[in-house]
């Protein structure tokens, strides 16, 4: 699904990412951890392409994606990928509905089928009674499922998360990882998520750990499910 192979990245004279190598299977969730400031978040941003490393190579579904003009980078990624940061990031004066259906209408796919895959989406994640709302109408919880929902509207396939759980209080972080490992079995969904939350890396497919620009360790779990 995804490889990286010495991946590098420099900002001035400080080397934040050390020949990191990493393959990512379809159906996993791998979590990546570490202290702050050890390149997680600027390791998830190459590898959905949001970056440019300024040495080696990122594969996903056998393509180089840094090879990819702009405007075929721009496409692969809507159509590919699904992005959830921290912050939901919905656009405020649309209701979730529309927030949700975006990228597919940017993509030019038919509104009634994008409108059908949002609902199947939205009773999954249990913000189906919220459709109609605009953002400020609704809790931090909703938000951040309703922005998972556009990350999948394009049943992408691979999702990348940053710290998607740590503008929530515990009781919604929990209930937003469990539906990822229900996403990840229900729709064969793949996720890479960078997150401080500890429990939920024990319990993914695969936790790789950086420190210091460079992957510390890798730990497998078979389970990979809570």
């Amino acid at each position: 699904m995804l490889k990286a192979k010495e991946i590098s990245k420099y900002y001035g004279n400080l080397h934040v990412l050390k020949n990191i190598d990493l393959e990512v299977e379809k159906g996993e969730i791998v979590a990546i951890t570490g202290p702050s400031g050890a390149g997680k978040s600027t390791l998830l941003h190459i590898l959905s392409t949001l970056d440019k490393p300024d040495s080696g190579l990122v594969q996903i579904d056998n393509i180089n994606v840094h090879e990819l003009s702009e405007k075929k980078l721009s496409s692969f990624r809507n159509l590919k990928i699904g992005i959830v940061f921290q912050f939901h990031n919905l656009l405020p004066e649309f209701s979730a509905l529309e927030n949700i259906i975006m990228p597919a209408l940017i993509a030019g796919k038919n509104i009634q089928d994008v409108k059908k895959r949002a609902y199947e989406l939205a009773e999954i994640l249990h913000i189906e009674e919220r459709l109609e709302h605009k953002p400020s109408e609704m809790s931090g919880g909703e938000q951040q499922r309703t922005a998972v929902a556009r990350a999948l509207i394009n049943q992408p396939l691979i999702v990348f998360a940053d710290e998607p759980s740590g503008n929530l209080d515990s009781k919604n972080a929990e209930e937003l990882h469990q539906l990822f490992f229900k996403l990840c079995k229900e729709l064969q969904q793949t996720f890479l998520i960078v997150t401080h939350n500890y429990q939920f890396a024990q319990l993914a497919t695969k936790r790789i750990e950086i420190k210091d620009g460079r992957i510390a360790s890798v730990h497998m779990n078979e389970e990979g499910k809570l």
